[in-house]
């Protein structure tokens, strides 16, 4: 039976460049409100955040697309990292090795956010969009709509944990794959509108610490 090792845990900052829309619950909006919100936690005051899920789901498509995958979970190198399901009739499935926190708002970012003049709400802005008719060149009716973004500036704490199983031997092919997601990312965009300009990130320095049995995994 395969043996947990030790934890490669590292920590950082998300700043974003450009405004973030990833998108929240609709469901409530009030006449005249926000028509696309973000995500937000309720527990913090209704502050934004990145979902792990997110920042994920992304490093893990642009490694499939880097490597020719033409579905999830169609790269052998890729699943070492992120997992993969039972596909039918194949023997596929192996347990994901990473771990994404979701980022929150660093405390001098919620500060700043939450007493800026310059925004529409607390912690964000509200961004008008339309849709023009390519032949009259006039805006189409209904067509415009507001989306709420974090603004760019705004900066989260992130944290990545990859666990190495003795199979791993070091887990230095992790790390690389991992690396190699984190530079992908960067030269990519997460959440909604990323071809609009949205959602253009920036990791801050990596801080790299290993758990294991010799340090009690970090207690």
């Amino acid at each position: 039976m395969a043996k947990l090792t030790k934890k490669i845990k590292y920590t950082t900052t998300i700043t974003l460049v450009t405004g973030l829309h990833i998108g929240g619950n609709s469901e409530n909006v009030e006449i005249g409100g926000i028509d696309n919100p973000v995500i937000k936690i309720a527990t913090k005051n209704n502050q934004p955040y990145i979902p792990g899920s997110s920042l994920k789901g992304k490093m893990r498509c642009l490694l499939e697309q880097v490597a020719g995958a033409t579905e999830v979970g169609g790269s052998a190198e890729v699943n070492k990292l992120f997992g993969a399901m039972e596909k039918k009739n194949v023997s596929t499935a192996c347990h994901s090795k990473i771990i994404v926190r979701d980022a929150f708002l660093t405390p001098e970012a919620e500060e700043l956010l939450h007493d800026s003049d310059g925004l529409d709400m607390p912690y964000t802005e509200n961004k008008f969009e339309n849709v023009i008719d390519r032949v009259t060149g006039t805006t189409v009716k209904g067509g415009i709509r507001q989306t709420e973004r974090v603004p760019a500036g705004a900066v989260f704490n992130a944290e990545f944990i990859i666990n190495v199983w003795d199979e791993d031997v070091d887990g230095k092919a992790l790390e690389d794959m991992f690396k190699k997601g984190i530079k992908l990312l960067e030269n990519d965009y997460i959440g909604g509108s990323g071809s609009r300009g949205y959602g253009q990130i920036k990791f801050g320095e990596f801080n790299k610490v290993e758990l294991s049995e010799d340090n009690n995994w970090g207690a």
